[in-house]
């Protein structure tokens, strides 16, 4: 079992570190993509090393797409690899997953329309404009797809991650 987190500079350090370790506690392969492969900073000074950068990223490799929030998914949208990348899992069905503003690179993506997910409530109205069916809940899965509010759902989010890959829990 394989997972892809893309990130960049301004990542939200708790909405990277709690779903990243908790996959790798179920066995689970955990990739950082990052745009230049390089090092990525957190909104806590926090740096990680990214394993490669978004332009190698065969989806195909993967079982998983980790979007976590904070500034990073308004970088990840501007880099066209970036949205190729959440738009090939989505396209095609397969398991995303988002945290706060992580629907930023789904709604860059053009991959929303008709999924219901949550969100930052900051980006309610870009998610309804993109065709997203927004709710105000704590956490959301819709098919293979599961969406977080933010921090304090991180729990529920990971369960519902670990639950979707077919792990156990």
């Amino acid at each position: 079992m394989k997972a892809l987190i893309l990130i960049a500079d301004g990542f939200d350090d708790l909405q990277l570190f709690i779903p990243w370790y908790r996959l790798r506690e179920e066995g689970v392969e955990v990739t950082l993509a990052s745009p230049s492969g390089k090092p990525v900073t957190g909104m806590h000074g926090y740096r990680v090393a990214a394993y490669l950068p978004i332009r190698e990223v065969n989806p195909a490799e993967y079982d998983l797409l980790i979007i976590p929030g904070g500034d990073s998914p308004g970088a990840l949208r501007l880099r066209e690899e970036a949205v190729d990348v959440a738009r090939t899992f989505m396209d095609e069905d397969r398991r995303v997953a988002t945290v706060c503003h992580g629907a930023q690179l789904l709604i860059s993506a053009c991959a929303l329309n008709g999924r219901h997910l949550t969100c930052a409530p900051e980006i309610r109205d870009d998610v309804r404009g993109a065709g997203g069916a927004y709710h105000d809940e704590p956490m959301i899965v819709d098919g293979n797809f599961v969406s977080c509010r933010g921090q304090d759902e991180l729990p529920d989010f990971c369960r519902a991650l670990v639950a979707t890959l077919g792990v156990r829990t």
